[in-house]
């Protein structure tokens, strides 16, 4: 195996017999051969589309195969291996169709050269070998493989943000349309312009798609508010909901009601606290513990079933004993757990069995008490720009520090927490994504009555952090979003939080240190680009980088 997609790969280089995460060596490769198939798909859609007969009958399942490669998101081979045969049997579909097409357009056969991935007869008795052959390193050129792999990479971000948009019903043919060229594009020799053209065509699609899940979540669901959220327990059994999905949120919450069983938040589900449309419910009780990376012992001490709708799912240590109360849903696959098939057409997923277990199980045991406050989405902060334009005005604000991103485990993402501790009193942090779980439990106070931090909500809400950094440009009357008072400290862990940096770039911003350290599928040539074009910084001591930030470098 070679993956190096995440931030913890071993030695910043690649993990090569056993992923950090935990992923063994097999699942790895069958998630190479997964994302070799994609491009066989991907050969034929782009095909076709060329020919002016556009199909789209595989969107729903490139979104999903994407997703499911990304880190700590499913663990079972047999799902792998059983996605690489659909895969397999929809590729020779549009083989067909596009060889009848181009016949029909040309009248005669084609006879021209396809890449191996859309013309590789697979078995499933080949898959081991095959996996082998196909992976990041069968690209030999460093800097080729790295702007393939950044561009596959925010795939898989984009891939999950457009996912949740779909469920919800919404989903737009650009954002699908890329997926099959970008995917089609790495099999290709391209330029290097070529190359880094698509990767920032990628940070601009990262934009369409956020928007478009925004506009997914707050139209089902209302705009965030800001909320007061319990942290503590109450006396009924519960369920505890992990992940990203909302539509999960709400049905689970719609078929707990009156059966006696409370449901909690964890990790990056936490922000559902802060969406109208849930408040109503009086057995949602609130968030119980941190980020994902803690779930070893905070599910344990939950005592009642735990779903998870998304990433991030940890493997169990020896000494858990919560597997047989773990259900993965979705895109989640983990060998042992209770799987929540899909929801019928018209119809919700049934969590019957969840309820049903929940009512047998003992209340979760408290593990901290008090609240924290949340659901300053770009609604809600737009509502108080007047507010937050005159402290800025009046100095009581000097400047915003974005801290979005992710959490994990890297000893030194204590950095993160150092900052915030340290940061001056007269500073504002602006934070989105599980990052949040470094700092957001400290009393740091407020300006004036804001708060000194801003939790937008989950990492896709980042794109809530960039609406609020484009009004205040405009408020302020600059030609250049980096005149703002405001600095870039971001942490990343996986694919979304690529998809997220992508983004930003595509919108100019410049500047960012980027932590705990820089992405390992960066070659140095391609690392340059960045540093030389946005000035991607890696972060340093915290007492240098706050007097870095205060003075706008």
């Amino acid at each position: 195996m070679f993956c190096f997609q995440c931030q913890e790969t071993a030695r910043n280089s690649g993990c090569t017999v056993k992923g950090v995460c935990g992923k063994p060596e097999e699942t790895a490769n069958l998630q190479d051969l997964l994302i070799f198939v994609l491009r066989g798909v991907a050969i034929y859609g782009e095909q076709l589309k060329e020919l002016g007969q556009p199909d789209h009958s595989n969107d729903n399942f490139v979104l999903q195969s994407l997703f499911t490669t990304i880190t700590n998101a499913n663990w079972a081979d047999s799902r792998f291996v059983s996605m690489i045969l659909d895969g397999l049997v929809r590729r020779d579909k549009l083989q067909d169709a596009f060889m009848a097409a181009y016949k029909a357009k040309n009248g005669r056969d084609f006879a021209g050269v396809l890449p191996e991935a859309a013309t590789w007869t697979g078995a499933a008795a080949d898959f081991a070998e095959k996996a082998k052959s196909v992976g990041v390193l069968s690209t030999v050129n460093e800097d080729v493989r790295s702007l393939r792999e950044l561009l596959i990479i925010g795939l898989k971000g984009i891939a999950a943000y457009a996912e949740h948009a779909a469920v919800l019903g919404y989903r737009k043919d650009e954002i699908d349309n890329f997926m099959l060229e970008a995917l089609a594009s790495t099999t290709k020799d391209l330029t290097v312009d070529e190359m880094v053209a698509l990767v920032m065509k990628a940070g601009t699609m990262a934009v369409t798609t956020m928007a478009l899940l925004d506009e997914a979540n707050t139209t089902t669901y209302g705009h965030p508010e800001i909320t007061e959220v319990n942290i503590g327990v109450g006396k009924n059994p519960g369920i505890l909901i992990s992940g990203h999905d909302l539509k999960d949120m709400e049905e689970l919450l719609k078929q707990t009601e009156g059966t006696g069983v409370d449901v909690y938040t964890h990790g990056e589900m936490l922000p559902a606290n802060y969406y109208p449309a849930f408040k109503k419910y009086p057995h949602f009780v609130g968030n119980y513990g941190g980020s994902w990376w803690h779930q070893n012992v905070e599910f344990e001490s939950f005592n009642g079933p735990v779903l998870l709708t998304t990433n991030c799912l940890v493997p169990l240590k020896k000494d858990n004993t919560y597997l047989d109360r773990l259900y993965t849903t979705g895109i989640v696959g983990y060998d042992g757990s209770k799987y929540i098939r899909s929801r019928p057409a018209g119809g919700a997923k049934d969590f019957s069995a969840l309820i049903a277990q929940a009512k047998t199980c003992q209340t979760p045991v408290e593990i901290e008490t008090g609240s924290i406050v949340g659901g300053f989405a770009h609604h809600q902060v737009l509502a108080l720009a007047a507010k937050v334009v005159e402290a800025v005005k009046s100095g009581a604000i000097k400047r915003f520090v974005v801290m979005a991103g992710c959490d994990g485990r890297h000893k030194s993402r204590g950095y993160y927490t150092e900052v915030a501790e340290n940061l001056p009193q007269d500073t504002v942090i602006l934070t989105a994504g599980c990052a949040k779980f470094r700092y957001n439990k400290l009393k740091l106070g407020d300006i004036g009555g804001i708060p000194r931090i801003l939790d937008a909500g989950q990492c896709n809400d980042s794109y809530s952090l960039a609406l609020i950094a484009l009004k205040l440009k405009e408020v302020f009357g600059l030609s250049d979003i980096n005149e703002l008072p405001i600095s870039y400290d971001i942490a990343w862990y996986e694919q979304k939080a690529v998809a997220v940096l992508l983004a930003l770039l595509s919108l100019g911003v410049k500047g960012i240190r980027l932590g705990p350290t820089l992405p390992a599928f960066l070659s140095p040539n391609v690392a340059k680009v960045l540093v030389d074009n946005f000035n991607i910084k890696p972060i340093g001591t915290v007492e240098e980088d706050i007097a870095a930030m205060m003075t706008g470098h």
